[in-house]
């Protein structure tokens, strides 16, 4: 005699803004294909989205590609979408890294965080600075380098999508 067990219970369904994360995806590429730009201005666009992303200024960094890209005629929507290379999956080692390089560039041996008595507000303040200074630093290196290979990576990609979809 056999017997059969009952079926294995189905996947869960995983979902984003409402959708299975496949067809967001999706949706997303056929936006992509369906704006009305060159694929320089949104080479550009991305570029400047991810030398904003590379900054830990959460919450503003949208507003900044989305300003840089009108200074330099990017599309600002794919600016905005180019933020979210930080987000907070890899906040951390997006700024790690960044700081790392920042030390390097700035040639900053380590920032002293020990102290044997306590800190007056100078020592902090000074502190902070210091931080502030390598992480920007390592921001900026980083993110020019990252916005030059997002260009560089985007032009022919986008010409080649837009010929494929021109030729449909």
């Amino acid at each position: 005699m056999v017997y059969r067990s009952s079926p294995p219970p189905p996947a869960p369904q995983y979902r984003v803004f409402g959708m299975k994360p496949l067809r967001v995806l999706r949706y997303f590429y056929l936006r992509l294909l369906r704006l009305q730009a060159t694929p320089a201005e949104i080479a550009r666009g991305l570029a400047v989205g991810v030398f904003a992303g590379m900054f830990p200024a959460f919450g503003f960094q949208t507003i900044v590609s989305v300003l840089f890209a009108t200074l330099i005629r990017g599309n600002k929507l794919a600016a905005a979408a180019a933020t979210w290379v930080s987000n907070p999956l890899t906040y951390v080692p997006i700024y790690a890294f960044n700081f790392q390089v920042g030390k390097r560039v700035l040639g900053v041996r380590a920032l002293q965080f020990q102290f044997t008595e306590r800190p007056s507000f100078d020592d902090l303040t000074q502190m902070g600075a210091d931080f502030i200074a390598v992480m920007f630093t390592g921001s900026f290196v980083v993110g020019i380098t990252a916005a030059a290979i997002a260009y560089i990576a985007a032009i022919p990609t986008l010409r080649a999508i837009k010929r494929r979809f021109r030729d449909r």
